[in-house]
């Protein structure tokens, strides 16, 4: 399995509440986008919204050139902070029917800056939206529904919109992301989730995934069997480039192999995984899980001459340190390899 993420071209979220002099402000630089519905000082129901954007040609030279088959692609934004969260609730991501201009404002700013789209604007303050607040399409839209069980990270299912914007039937001008009706314009409470955005300085900037099925998994190779083994990853390297795509190859072993009748050692015969295997990537610092074990998408590979997985290292945030784990089931347990395979990423020139 294959996947492979884009990051935004441009992203900001605007607000229904404008200055004491009328103006509707900009957040194009914000750190964060906020989502939500809260009562302004005079206690009128006001709406935070969140744009994003991704490029059209990252999205059509990714699936030209990497995907192969069908893909999903899903939008992806972590959660920063949120306040007074309601039992239930939905987000929801319209594709945005007309261009927008993404500025340079923070929401902070006073006096309100007007470089950018707002609630009332697409741009700088010349062409306005034909409905304030964004004009967007109910076609191609994709919802995530949340409870009280939920982490509120947003992973909403994109692909049909993603199609279209890849086919041209529907022109890229990014996604409208807004709660459901009920929370906007609230007035008895203030629904805020803030989710990190591209210009923050953390590891969990959005972006859009790409996952597709480039499995494959050869008869040749004896599969273990025993949990009574040596699994490591045999070609790691400290350091890659951020432009790299690598292929790690696995070392699975027996460690008390069945003696045979052979003239090579027992003890260099590979074998394969069980096909139920799958790596991951975790920040080795902060130990958050960039890249989770996935029973579709993370699986691991097997050739001729080992278990493989690709990784494209442009997936990765540039100058910080990960570390691969490998999840396996054998003789019935399932385990976590944790060798240490800690590698740093750096931007290519």
């Amino acid at each position: 399995m294959a996947l492979f993420r884009i990051y935004p071209e441009k992203d900001a979220f605007i607000w229904s509440e404008p200055t004491v002099g009328g103006l509707y402000g900009n957040a194009g630089k914000d750190e964060v986008l906020e989502i939500g519905g809260y009562p302004d000082a005079d206690l009128t129901g006001r709406t935070n919204r969140a744009m994003i954007q991704f490029r059209q040609a990252d999205i059509t030279s990714s699936i030209n050139e990497k995907v192969t088959g069908g893909f999903s692609a899903s939008l992806n934004l972590s959660l920063a902070s949120a306040t007074e969260i309601p039992d239930t609730f939905t987000i929801t991501a319209f594709p945005i029917s007309s261009s927008w201009t993404n500025g340079v404002g923070k929401r902070v700013d006073s006096p309100a800056n007007v470089s950018g789209v707002s609630w009332k604007y697409k741009d700088d303050g010349t062409t306005q939206w034909t409905t304030h607040g964004c004009d967007y399409l109910s076609s191609s839209a994709a919802s995530q529904s949340f409870d009280l069980t939920s982490n509120y990270d947003i992973d909403i299912n994109v692909t049909e919109a993603v199609e279209s914007m890849y086919s041209g039937s529907l022109s890229n001008n990014g996604f409208l992301l807004k709660i459901n009706d009920a929370y906007e314009n609230y007035t008895t409470a203030s629904v805020n989730l803030k989710y990190f955005g591209s210009d923050t300085h953390t590891i969990f900037p959005p972006y859009l995934e790409l996952k597709w099925d480039d499995t494959t998994y050869s008869s040749t190779l004896t599969e273990l069997d025993t949990d009574i083994a040596t699994i490591k990853i045999k070609n790691h390297k400290p350091e890659y480039v951020d432009s790299d795509k690598v292929r790690f190859r696995i070392s699975a072993r027996p460690k008390y192999p069945a003696r045979t009748f052979t003239t090579s050692s027992i003890y260099l015969t590979e074998y394969k995984l069980p096909s139920a295997s799958y790596w991951a990537i975790q920040d080795d610092f902060s130990q958050e899980m960039i890249v989770d074990f996935d029973t579709t998408y993370t699986k691991i590979s097997a050739d001729n001459t080992s278990s493989f997985f690709d990784i494209y290292m442009d997936i990765l945030q540039p100058e910080r340190y990960y570390k691969l784990l490998v999840k396996t089931t054998l003789n019935g347990s399932t385990i976590v390899l944790d060798n240490n395979n800690i590698f740093k990423v750096v931007k290519n020139g």
